[in-house]
């Protein structure tokens, strides 16, 4: 199985680095790197989630060759869902399980607070209140120049994003939140199973939004328990 990882705004594929070694042998991760950061720094962002899904598309489909699943946290869990729900509405393999973490159901989203349009200064003091950004980051005046635009192309993803119906997906999705999110309005925890015919189940972790760092060895083993596979697919798999 080949685990494709979306990190949240601003985040890379570095966030996923820890992981490596710790998830069941049987997985392999593959961090997904956006435009704008890491190695691919020198690109422009995407702002927008159909120019994402295009690009992104062809990508997934080169590494098709393994069954896959997608995991997402925040803006990270909005791409997967949207790029699956891509892949199936062009008639391309998608993944087999979807892990939907830190992230609002699509259809019961808070209205967006157009915070990547706010001024540098302001937008600073934004994040600083999310608590996903060290503090000696965002009072480095030159590193944070470098990596406003692509925070701002995260944040315009999530904000700007409009939900749109079409055919469910139908495979199992699993819902991972943090007890202290700020997600307890009707149906933006429990709404994920209005966007698929399989089973979908919700794990809360103690925390805020950026649980899957605080609480990475919780997370972790409830991967590998909902990646393991089911017993009697596990006893086909030996005979």
């Amino acid at each position: 199985m080949r685990l494709f990882c979306f990190p949240y705004a601003g985040g890379s594929a570095f966030n996923f680095s820890a992981w490596r070694g710790r998830l069941d042998p049987g997985v392999e991760i593959c961090a997904v790197q956006l435009p704008g950061r890491g190695a691919r720094i020198g690109e422009a962002p995407i702002a927008t989630m159909p120019a994402l899904l295009r690009a992104m598309a062809p990508a997934i489909t080169q590494l098709n060759s393994l069954p896959f699943a997608f995991f997402g946290h925040s803006v990270g869990a909005l791409i997967a869902f949207e790029l699956a729900r891509y892949l199936r509405l062009h008639g391309v393999q998608g993944p087999e399980h979807l892990f939907m973490s830190g992230c609002q159901a699509p259809q019961f989203r808070s209205p967006s607070a157009g915070l990547h349009r706010l001024p540098d200064a302001a937008f600073i003091e934004e994040l600083r209140d999310y608590n996903g950004t060290p503090e000696e980051v965002l009072d480095n005046r030159e590193l944070m120049a470098l990596m406003l635009p692509t925070i701002r192309a995260d944040f315009a993803l999530a904000e700007e994003y409009s939900y749109r119906s079409g055919p469910l997906l139908q495979v199992p999705v699993s819902v991972y939140a943090g007890t202290q999110e700020d997600i307890r309005a009707p149906g933006q925890v429990d709404g994920w199973q209005k966007e698929t015919t399989g089973p979908c189940a919700v794990t809360w972790f103690d925390g805020g939004h950026f649980f899957i760092n605080s609480q990475r060895d919780a997370v972790i083993g409830q991967l590998n328990a909902d990646l393991a596979p089911a017993p009697d697919a596990a006893k086909e798999g030996t005979s």
